[in-house]
């Protein structure tokens, strides 16, 4: 089996249980915030759209230099914010479907203005810097919801608030 057709099967499955969450925030409580140092509740959940879109580059380019780039621009609506989120999807998974064991291996660096932050594998940057990191955010969401009475929708299992949807 090649890489890709293991990947693809998780990244549909995430972005669907992504998708959900991102469905329940809601646009009045998007400057809430459960402690000064946290972001807003709208500036994670346009992280969460946004980091999807850092498939792209992963699997198209050798390096990517995040020098002065603000990715994170606050989503004026849930509107914008789940349009945002498929776009992103859509490219990436675009980019993923014909991506061979060989070029899943080729190794990439993310840089920050010309310096090195780490080099890996592109398999290895894909699960950590992309999947992971997104699912390390959706449940920082979740958290979220909870905390503002919002019901948390099932991701791998069933919540407090409901069963599996999947």
């Amino acid at each position: 089996m090649a890489i890709v057709d293991a990947l693809l099967p998780e990244f549909d499955h995430e972005m669907g249980v992504t998708r959900r969450v991102l469905e329940r925030v809601p646009e009045d409580k998007f400057a809430w915030k459960p402690h000064p140092k946290s972001m807003s509740l709208v500036e994670l959940s346009t992280h969460v759209a946004t980091i999807p879109s850092w498939g792209v580059p992963t699997l198209n380019q050798p390096e990517l230099d995040l020098g002065g780039q603000n990715l994170n621009t606050p989503a004026s609506s849930r509107a914008d914010l789940l349009a945002r989120f498929d776009k992103n999807v859509a490219d990436t998974r675009t980019a993923l479907v014909d991506k061979t064991d060989a070029e899943m291996m080729v190794v990439w660096s993310l840089k920050n203005n010309g310096q090195k932050l780490f080099t890996m594998p592109r398999l290895a940057v894909w699960r950590g810097f992309v999947v992971n990191h997104l699912i390390h955010h959706r449940a920082q969401l979740g958290v979220y919801l909870r905390l503002n009475d919002v019901p948390v929708p099932a991701m791998y299992g069933p919540t407090a608030d409901e069963a599996p949807n999947f």
